[in-house]
Order: structure tokens, then C-alpha cells, then sequence
């Protein structure tokens, strides 16, 4: 297809056209969330109304099927709470009370409000965005181009996946992998630090197959999670200690004989350099340091090196730590040192999302105009609220709920309480956050917008038709955007001539267009006219074994056991932020981890009935050991705390929980529990060793019955 062809095609998709459908419309969707899945959806519409979500069989990851919270997503685009109309606070920040105000209304106070401190400094201005939508178009496609043209704050965007895309980018040039549906064919199977019958149901339908055929399933694990407890093994390592068990299988690869030496000699770089530090981590060394048994690191390794093909599916529980990057690095180092590489169901895959050719000028940084704004890392925004000799004045909030989902949600709420930071929020519901706005916008759902979408967990792309007309007064984020940069360039004139660029007046299907190379090799052949006759397709990437003979993003194609630009070249074996052998634990002895519940993702299903029933209230899994040295037993109210702050669950008493760890399920609301207070109130705002990540899983708690 053409250049003009696709834009044509790409208008096409991005109008609605079953608002006045007498009967059933079948309208092709896409799934918005943060999950590695990106199902293909479709949606049954009635008179307007959306009447049905459901999975599309032609998709070959979704194969008909949607997890039970996107099944349910009528439920949550009709939802009762639905913000309905922009409002402004009459309340104090926090109350959460508003008073009902026109569009015309909002857009002059939060341009006046924009403009005044602009003025003084458009540094003191921040966007606050993540993953509440992973559209091109709905992201950061408008609201980029808004931001960069005023000069704000830039954010780093960092809260989840950036300390292992760090890692992956060190060792193998880029977020690629293995092609994660062809892990059907694997012999042997390590989910390490994934669990996904909650977070990647479809491929647990792709691993269940293999098992079925007789592959042999490890879980590398702090508990037993649903997805440990279908796996035949299952080694429950203390969190943060990756690297030296990843060690400790490269030792014994090297000590018994079971290396790759022609894949190491031809594709790699410093195979050497780690070989030499992992002699020095044995199963012996690593067990202690793992907490975990020598003679479970030597059958795991055994394993690894002498089953063909064998896949390594990482998630990103693996690098919420201190050594969250290098845990990366060491781990896909494996595949290398193995040969695994070699065969198509082998190697090893954490994102796919490298494999797509976006265009990482859709959010037009061009429109800075040379200047460097400051870096804000979003993983510290309470520091950044409430510390620096220039404090930020604005704070535009979309695509996230940043008072339930960042750490030290203390300090976070403290910082938005300011009653001199003005604070817009885009949202559906009147979430955490929403209660601290002064102006709150109501957004469209996916069901009620354009976009286009890749994935981090395959290797295709999604178009979504938008299914119903917007509810109530909502308005998508790209209109929001696009019609604020018209009134700021009204206030502001030529002393900021980049509002009134071309780029903040495009529609959402050339935003759509420009967020992909569509003339890369990527897309070639039949690849997007499929898009547009399907509304999904398969890139063309990852096919048989990509890095059967080196071809990694590097710069000499070679995978990088080592990097000579840091300061520690090779992974390194370090404790954590909060370690379980420090001082700190004599008095918070227990680590915590917060993974998510089954129907949960996090914040955004928050407050779905259907769904809060089935998750029931917030609990904590802790260990029997644990519990009897506490007086806990199952159903109690306790709290699980440290000097950060403390909130309320009912504990679980189960040996799921390994003995030293305890587990609180998360991300509910703070306003949703019955404490006021949720699991990120006792997380802290230490940083990743790579990419500045959040270290979530690197904190230590005790845990007392509520009295």
C-alpha cells in the first residue's frame, strides 16, 4: 500500500459508523491495558450500545477468548461513577469534592492557570502519564506534541518496565526476544518472576500445550503462585537475589560441560569476562544467598543445560528491585551461553515491544525547539512534590492514578495536597488521584475512541474502531490535547509560536500514521493490508529463530555478556535497597512483594463490582512460621507496616508464602480499603540499578494484628 493509501485507511478506521446501526454491529477493538496479551477484540453493538466484548478468534494469541476483567468491559465503560462532565473543586484537595462546570469553563481556567505559570517558568509544568491506555494515538501521540511544545518538565516514564528494557537494551540492543507463541514447542519451560495464569493468560493456554506434550515447567518464584502451583518445579528465591542464581546456572553450564562454545565464539562478546565471575557463584555460594536449597539450583541447572528446546519467559516482577537490571542482563544471558538461541521454541523473552517499528518522533520532541528540559523520574514524584529549589506549580495527570500506583504514596499524597500545585486529572472515575484535582476532565473509554496499538508480549498490531459514540461529555485524549493547545496558543501568542505548529491540530488517524515506520521490512508483503482487512496482523519479526546466528540489535549483532560504559561492566550480585541480612531487619524482618490479584490490573478495575467480588477484600499471604511468631491465623484484620507508613488486609496463612516474605495483593484504591491506606504506602523511592526503575519488591515490613 501506498503512503496515501494507508493514511486513507487509517481515517477510515478512526470514524464511528454503528451509532445509527438498526441491528448487531461488530465493531474490531483492541485491548488497551498494560498486559504483555494486547488481545483483538470484538464488540457487539445494539442501537448504540455496547452489548457484548469478546475475544476474536482470528487473532492467534487471543483466539477467541478475553481474560474476565476485559470481558467485562461494558460493564466499565457504563459504569454508574462514569465521570460524566468537567468539574472544579469547591472542597479541600483530598475531599474529593467538585462542582459540575462547562468544557468552555474548563479550558479557560486551566489555560489561564497554564499560561500565568508558564510564563514564570514552563519548567514548573509536569505531565504525570503511564499505561492506562497503550494506544499510540490515546498516549502520548497529542498530549507529547502539547507538552513538548510549551517546554514542560519531561517525564521519565519509568514506574514499570525501564530497568529491565534498560538490561535488554545492554545486553541485546533492544526490548526483543524470543517470538513468545512459539513457546508451544519448548521442551522445558522457566517462567522466572512471572505469573501467567494472572498476567499472560493466553500464553499459560501456549505453555499448557507444551505441557501437555511433556515440557517440564519451572516457576522461579518468591511464592507459589497460581501459575507455580501447574508447574512440575518450584524454586522460591528470595526477591532480589536473580543475578546470583542466574550465576550459579552459568556455573554449573561451564563445570559440567554443557556450554555452546561455537554460538559463544561466533555471536557473543565477554563470555569470558562472566564466565569468570559465575565460577565463582557454585550452586553452594548461591543457595545462601538465595535462601534456597544447593541441590534445587543444581537440578535447575542440569535441567537447563541439557533439555532442547528450552524457553525463559521473564516478567517484570524480576526487576522491581535494586539489581532489577542486571537481574535482566544475567538471566537472557543464559539462552546465550546454551545455544538456546539456536531453535525457533528456545532463548528467552521479557518484551517484544523492540519488534515493532514505532516512531519514537509521534510525540514530535522536535517541537522543544532545541531546549533541554529537566527529567523528572515518575518513580519519585513525591520527592520531586515536595522537594527542589524549583518547585513544580502544574501537574497534568492522565493514563495513570499516581496516589494509589507510586511508591511512598505518603509522600505522594502529601505533595498533591499542595494547595499552590494546580493539578488537572483526565480520568473515567473519581479515582485516588481525581481528589486532589482542582480541574477533572472525563475521558473516553476504549470502546468509545480511535487508536492503534503494538504489543510487549507478540509480535503484532491492533487497530481499535471506536464502537459507540462518546457517553455523557466525555472526550478522548487526543481532542483534549489538541483543543488546550488551541487555547494556550490564544493566551500565549507568539512568545510560544510552537502551539500553533500543524502537529497539534492533526487527527487522531495522522497521529496513527505517524507513530510507525510503515514503510520498514517490518511491514511488508501482505502485512498491512491484513491490518486493515482484519484489524490485526502479524509483523515480520521474530519468525523461526531470530538469533539463530547473532543478529541481535547491538552494535557488531553480537549478544553483550559485559558493557565497559558503566561502572560495573558485568551484572553484578548486590544486596538489596532493603536487604534481609541489614540492620533495617531487625526491626521490618519480613520482605514484601505486591503482585497483582487475579482480576485486577493495576488501579484501572479498581472499582468494578463484579470484579472487587471475585478479588474479595485485600489480603496478605504470609508464611505459618511467620504468622504463629505473631499470633496471626487466617481471617484476621492485621497490618502490614514500616516507617513509611502501615495499611489494613486480612491475612492468609498459607505456605504459598515462602518463610521470610509475606505477599499483599495490590493495586486496590486507598479510598477502597478499610484502612484508608493501600500496599504502596510502605514502598519506598529507591531506584533501580539500570534505567532508574521503582524498586517495589525491595522493601522490608512487619506484620502485627490489628488490635
Amino acid at each position: 500500500m501506498t503512503a496515501q493509501e494507508i493514511r486513507d485507511a487509517l481515517d477510515s478506521w478512526s470514524r464511528l459508523n454503528t451509532a445509527n446501526h438498526p441491528g448487531i454491529s461488530e465493531v474490531q477493538a483492541a485491548c488497551p491495558h498494560d498486559c504483555p496479551d494486547t488481545c483483538a477484540m470484538r464488540v457487539h453493538v445494539e442501537g448504540g450500545r455496547v452489548v457484548a466484548v469478546k475475544g476474536d478468534p482470528t487473532h492467534s494469541l487471543t483466539a477467541g477468548t478475553l481474560c474476565t476483567k476485559v470481558s467485562r468491559y461494558a460493564e466499565r465503560t457504563y459504569h454508574p461513577d462514569r465521570l460524566k462532565t468537567p468539574m472544579k473543586r469547591v472542597g479541600k484537595k483530598g475531599e474529593g469534592k467538585f462542582a459540575a462546570i462547562s468544557w468552555d469553563e474548563a479550558y479557560d481556567a486551566i489555560s489561564e492557570r497554564l499560561a500565568e505559570i508558564w510564563r514564570r517558568d514552563p519548567q514548573a509544568i509536569l505531565p504525570y502519564s503511564y499505561a492506562g491506555t497503550m494506544g499510540q494515538v490515546q498516549g502520548e501521540g497529542m498530549a507529547g506534541r502539547f507538552f513538548h511544545a510549551l517546554g514542560a518538565s519531561l517525564l521519565d516514564r519509568t514506574i514499570c518496565s525501564s530497568a529491565g528494557g534498560e538490561g535488554l537494551r545492554l545486553s541485546m540492543g533492544a526490548s526483543i526476544g524470543m517470538d513468545s507463541e512459539a513457546i508451544e514447542g519448548a521442551k522445558l519451560i522457566l517462567l522466572w518472576g512471572t505469573n501467567p495464569v494472572t498476567s499472560h493468560v493466553h500464553l499459560w493456554a501456549k505453555i499448557q500445550k507444551a505441557k501437555r506434550a511433556g515440557a517440564i515447567l519451572w516457576a522461579i518464584d518468591p511464592y507459589r503462585s497460581d501459575s507455580a502451583e501447574r508447574c512440575h518445579h518450584h524454586l522460591a528465591l528470595r526477591p532480589g537475589t536473580d543475578v546470583a542464581l542466574a550465576y550459579a546456572i552459568a556455573h554449573v553450564l561451564q563445570r559440567d560441560g554443557l556450554l555452546d562454545q561455537d554460538y559463544i565464539d561466533k555471536y557473543t562478546k565477554d563470555a569470558e569476562r562472566f564466565l569468570s565471575v559465575a565460577a565463582e557463584w557454585s550452586p553452594a555460594r548461591a543457595a545462601v544467598w538465595c535462601d534456597v536449597t544447593e541441590a534445587q539450583i543444581e537440578a535447575l541447572a542440569m535441567a537447563y543445560g541439557s533439555t532442547r528446546p528450552a524457553a525463559i519467559r521473564l516478567n517484570y516482577g524480576i526487576q522491581r528491585h535494586a539489581s532489577g537490571g542486571d537481574a535482566v542482563r544475567a538471566v537472557m544471558a543464559l539462552p546465550a551461553l546454551a545455544g538456546h538461541w539456536r531453535d525457533a521454541s528456545g532463548g528467552a523473552v521479557l518484551s517484544t515491544s523492540g519488534w515493532a517499528p514505532r516512531c519514537s518522533g509521534v510525540s514530535r520532541p522536535d517541537l522543544l525547539g532545541g531546549c533541554t528540559p529537566r527529567m523528572i523520574n515518575m518513580s519519585t514524584i513525591g520527592d520531586a512534590l515536595n522537594t527542589g529549589d524549583k518547585p513544580l506549580q502544574a501537574l497534568l495527570v492522565y493514563n495513570s492514578n499516581p496516589v494509589a500506583v507510586a511508591p511512598d504514596s505518603s509522600a505522594v499524597r502529601r505533595g498533591f495536597a499542595r494547595e499552590d500545585l494546580f493539578t488537572v486529572v483526565l480520568e473515567h472515575f473519581q479515582t485516588d488521584t481525581a481528589d486532589y484535582a482542582d480541574i477533572l476532565l472525563p475521558a473516553t473509554t476504549q470502546l468509545e475512541h480511535f487508536d492503534i496499538h503494538s504489543a510487549y508480549g507478540h509480535v503484532h498490531v491492533l487497530l481499535n474502531r471506536p464502537a459507540i459514540a462518546p457517553l455523557a461529555q466525555a472526550r478522548s485524549n487526543s481532542r483534549i490535547f489538541r483543543e488546550l493547545a488551541q487555547r494556550m496558543a490564544i493566551r500565549l501568542g507568539n512568545s510560544c509560536p510552537a502551539l500553533s505548529d500543524p502537529a497539534l491540530a492533526a487527527s487522531d488517524a495522522e497521529i496513527a500514521y505517524d507513530a510507525f515506520e510503515w514503510m520498514h521490512p517490518a511491514f511488508a508483503d501482505e502485512v498491512v493490508p491484513q491490518l486493515f482487512a482484519q484489524g490485526h496482523t502479524r509483523l515480520n519479526a521474530a519468525q523461526g529463530a531470530p538469533f539463530a546466528e547473532g543478529g541481535f540489535r547491538t552494535d557488531d549483532a553480537r549478544f553483550h555478556f559485559a558493557d565497559d560504559a558503566l561502572n560495573e561492566s558485568l551484572p553484578k550480585v548486590r544486596p538489596n535497597h532493603e536487604d534481609w541480612r541489614s540492620s533495617r531487619a531487625t526491626r521490618y524482618p519480613l520482605q514484601v512483594i505486591s503482585p497483582p490479584p487475579r482480576h485486577l490490573l493495576n488501579s484501572s478495575f479498581g472499582n468494578v463490582a463484579s470484579l472487587s467480588a471475585l478479588n474479595g477484600p485485600p489480603s496478605v499471604l504470609i508464611h505459618p512460621h511467620d504468622a504463629a511468631a505473631r499470633g496471626i491465623v487466617s481471617g484476621q484484620a492485621v497490618r502490614v507496616f514500616n516507617d513509611r507508613g502501615s495499611h489494613q488486609v486480612q491475612a492468609e496463612v498459607s505456605d504459598r508464602a515462602r518463610l521470610g516474605v509475606v505477599v499483599v495483593f495490590s493495586v486496590f484504591w486507598h479510598k477502597g480499603t478499610s484502612g484508608g491506606d493501600s500496599c504502596n504506602v510502605v514502598t519506598g523511592q529507591a531506584l533501580t540499578d539500570h534505567g532508574g526503575g521503582a524498586t517495589f519488591y525491595d522493601c522490608l515490613v512487619d506484620v502485627e494484628v490489628v488490635t
